[in-house]
């Protein structure tokens, strides 16, 4: 996901590195920090690969570049947001960083398409917590912390597909019974 928010704040145009980091830090380091160590790595393969470059930025001390995102690279990233590989759209935090970017997609059939996959995952009974093969709901769990954590979970998950199915322009979930869903476990651990 570095290397999508790295193409995807270049496609908005280009970019010294420092202001880079500061970007990609604020989109992702509240639950997954970015150091050098990654950060820098991540744009030198881009680079390697041909799909961005740098360049001196101007008036600037030769350890000084500014990034921008090459035709390649722009290709790359419309790929990334039209097909997510599914612990894309499985993993919260990840998916945040396919919606930051999925407007870029020109498309709006292929950016339903991406919300249309998580709102279906999002659909499907789960929980942090199982009987076996059974997802246990948030009353059958004795411990106070973990019926806290289901429920702050559940209403996550319940505001998202809110969201999601207005977005979509649809009423209710496809397939399945809001009762039932209400009932169940909320989808979307990361």
């Amino acid at each position: 996901m570095l290397e999508l928010a790295i193409l995807g704040f270049l496609a908005e145009g280009p970019l010294p590195g420092h202001e880079l980091r500061s970007r990609v830090a604020r989109l992702t380091g509240f639950s997954r920090p970015v150091s050098d160590g990654s950060l820098y790595p991540a744009i030198n393969r881009l680079s390697k690969a041909g799909l961005l470059e740098r360049s001196p930025a101007p008036g600037a001390g030769p350890a000084r570049y500014v990034l921008s995102l090459t035709e390649a690279g722009h290709a790359k990233m419309l790929d990334r947001l039209r097909e997510p590989a599914d612990h894309e759209i499985t993993d919260f935090t990840r998916f945040l960083t396919i919606l930051a970017f999925l407007s870029r997609l020109p498309s709006v059939a292929d950016q339903h398409a991406v919300l249309r996959r998580r709102l279906e995952f999002l659909e499907q009974p789960a929980s942090f917590f199982y009987a076996g093969d059974r997802p246990l709901r948030a009353a059958e769990v004795e411990d106070p912390y973990r019926r806290g954590m289901m429920l702050t979970a559940r209403a996550t998950s319940r505001a998202e597909r809110t969201w999601l199915r207005e977005v979509l322009g649809d009423d209710a979930p496809s397939g399945v019974v809001r009762s039932t869903l209400e009932e169940q476990p909320p989808a979307g651990r990361s």
